[in-house]
């Protein structure tokens, strides 16, 4: 930690993972409920000797520079009481609390990890259940109970789907899904022995049944209910849980979806038949390009494989335990994923690949055994590389600590899009082109994704948060970027002045041309040369689409006449407007037909 980090905290730094605190001569109080506020949630940095007034809205005054008296002693203080009982758990090193000297006056910087699942929750005064915090938008707050118990789980390493469902057995299991797994899984392992027991014995095998020795209590594990259960013994046991699929592809005016799967008695409500109905319907519009390997016919490509590995995460890392909804979204250019629960492992270390620690591993188990799914932490790279490959932009992660979800996005969209760079060089002329490929990205993101934030650029740009809190003060310094912040959270925005500009700016060009024409000057071409609004170039786009459709024309026609790269974004903008007034399609019989074609209508 140095003063340019110091600055780039101050000025654009992430509020989520820092706190300032005033301190003189004593460490405040409030520093161990941040501690453990940090540690229980993504980490962090207090800077004791500076006071920060919330309520000053210009950045350069919020914060005071008080510093503090006599910092060797105060670092031995809080590493005193650090390995007293005021805490639980001292998860800090000598390295972690620095010493800074910034405007002449002495601050102490600590740095605070998230701390490992199995270490948590971090708590004070003795007391588990009053003295565990975690971190929001709003600084500290208190866990609830419901959070305390969510992390002593997360702390057992055996998972949370092999305990003992009281009174359910196997006369609570759908037959009909249990065989249908098994079909599948003799298919993927034709010589293994279990394929000849019986149902329960198969299942406890499984981790679907257990037997203990101790008590001689028997029954259903919660994996082995859920995945293979009737739909009315899980919403008795588990009414806390819903599974929701919404098809929001293709949408007629007026229609909420276009396809939904939800508990309306047509089918039995358990994770196998969720999981297995679901990812049908997310890649059958999937391209599948023909490929032989012998002779045998291999039409899976990495997309199909990276769709599967999200859908297999979602089941495997949900907290049955509490409410929520497993739910899947397919839209035409992303599909979302959201579970109950959070995340045991840091954000990051996820990207990263090689740290995956199911919180399910029975239900892991299960979809490995028939071929989905990985347990050594390479399913969600499989998913990275994919998209990575397609240009397409980082799939997001993101957890939600006050609705306590995950959400995963992948979105089918190129990285910077050809319009996106044409639109930024509009709104920032040739300043746009002395930025570096980083500096870009930060600006194409808040571009597409209406803002962006120094979470969503740690995961786009694989830096940590004082790596791109610099570009992004470096932009903001520009004038290029807004900083819009909310409590203790900070987003970024395009700077609207900037955009303003360039509609001026089109403008005048346009009344310039214009005089130009009536001084007669019409032999030099200037009209010719005048500079087009994008309002212009998008009536143009549209004017050559509907002169291509007269004849049907499917969507990668489109997008390759019309140069784009990313056909489902062209449809978002170009087509999906004029659907119903200008243009219709060929079939009737399904919005998602893969031979789907799209025509001018008849007058």
């Amino acid at each position: 930690m140095d003063i340019t980090d110091i600055n780039t905290l101050l000025q654009v730094g992430e509020r989520i993972s820092f706190e300032c605190k005033k301190c003189e001569n004593q460490i405040p109080k409030s520093v161990w409920e941040t501690y453990s506020s940090f540690a229980n949630t993504v980490g962090g940095i207090i800077v004791l000797g500076i006071t920060e007034h919330m309520e000053e809205p210009d950045s350069a005054k919020r914060f005071e520079i008080t510093g503090v008296n006599n910092p060797k002693k105060l670092k031995k203080e809080f590493f005193d009481t650090l390995n007293s009982n005021k805490v639980n758990r001292n998860i800090l090193i000598e390295e972690d609390v620095d010493i800074v000297e910034y405007e002449g006056r002495s601050l102490l910087v600590i740095n605070i990890p998230q701390v490992d699942y199995r270490q948590r929750p971090i708590y004070i005064n003795g007391n588990m259940m009053n003295g565990s915090f975690k971190r929001n938008y709003e600084g500290d707050y208190h866990c609830t109970e419901d959070d305390v118990k969510a992390m002593i789980r997360d702390a057992n390493d055996s998972g949370n789907d092999s305990i003992l469902m009281e009174n359910y057995t196997m006369d609570d299991i759908d037959a009909n899904t249990l065989a249908a797994y098994r079909n599948r899984f003799r298919t993927a392992n034709m010589d293994h022995v279990w394929n000849d027991y019986s149902d329960k014995d198969f299942l406890l095998n499984m981790g679907g049944y257990i037997i203990d020795r101790n008590t001689h209590r028997e029954g259903l594990t919660l994996a082995g209910l859920l995945m293979f259960g009737k739909g009315l013994s899980i919403r008795e046991r588990f009414d806390n849980i819903r599974m929701d699929y919404l098809d929001m592809t293709n949408l007629q005016p007026d229609s909420r979806w276009s396809d939904r799967l939800t508990y309306d008695g047509r089918w039995e409500n358990n994770l196998y038949n969720f999981f297995m109905t679901v990812q049908s319907k997310l890649i059958k519009d999937l391209k599948r390009p023909f490929r032989l390997e012998g002779m045998e016919r291999i039409d899976d490509t990495a997309i199909h494989k990276a769709v599967r590995e999200a859908l297999t995460n979602l089941v495997i890392h949900s907290d049955y335990m509490i409410t929520g909804v497993l739910k899947v979204e397919k839209h035409d250019d992303c599909f979302v994923f959201s579970n109950p629960g959070s995340l045991k492992i840091p954000v990051m270390d996820i990207y990263a690949g090689g740290h995956s620690k199911a919180r399910n591993p029975n239900m892991q188990a299960m979809f490995r055994m028939i071929g989905f799914g990985d347990n050594i932490g390479s399913g969600f790279p499989t998913i990275l590389n994919a998209w990575k490959k397609e240009n397409w932009r980082q799939p997001c992660l993101i957890e939600n600590q006050d609705l306590h979800l995950v959400e995963l996005t992948l979105t089918m969209a190129s990285l910077i899009p050809d319009e996106c760079h044409i639109a930024l060089h509009d709104i920032y002329g040739s300043d746009y082109e002395k930025l570096n490929k980083e500096e870009q990205l930060v600006l194409a993101t808040a571009f597409t994704e209406g803002s962006t934030s120094n979470f969503r650029m740690q995961q786009l740009l694989g830096k940590n948060p004082l790596e791109v809190g610099k570009t992004l003060y470096a932009l903001v310094g520009k004038g290029m970027l807004v900083p819009v912040n909310k409590g203790r959270w900070t987003s970024y925005s395009l700077n609207s002045e900037c955009m303003e500009n360039e509609k001026s700016r089109s403008k005048s060009q346009g009344v310039k041309s214009q005089g130009v024409k009536s001084q007669g000057v019409k032999s030099q071409g200037v009209k010719s040369q005048g500079v087009k609004s994008r309002d212009e170039k998008r009536q143009e786009t549209i004017q050559e689409l509907m002169n291509y459709c007269k004849e049907p024309r499917t969507l990668q026609e489109i997008s390759e006449h019309l140069g784009y790269s990313d056909k489902y974004r062209m449809k978002r903008f170009y087509i999906d407007p004029l659907l119903g007034d200008v243009l219709t399609m060929t079939s009737t019989e399904s919005k998602t037909d893969p031979k789907q074609k799209y025509v001018v209508k008849k007058k």
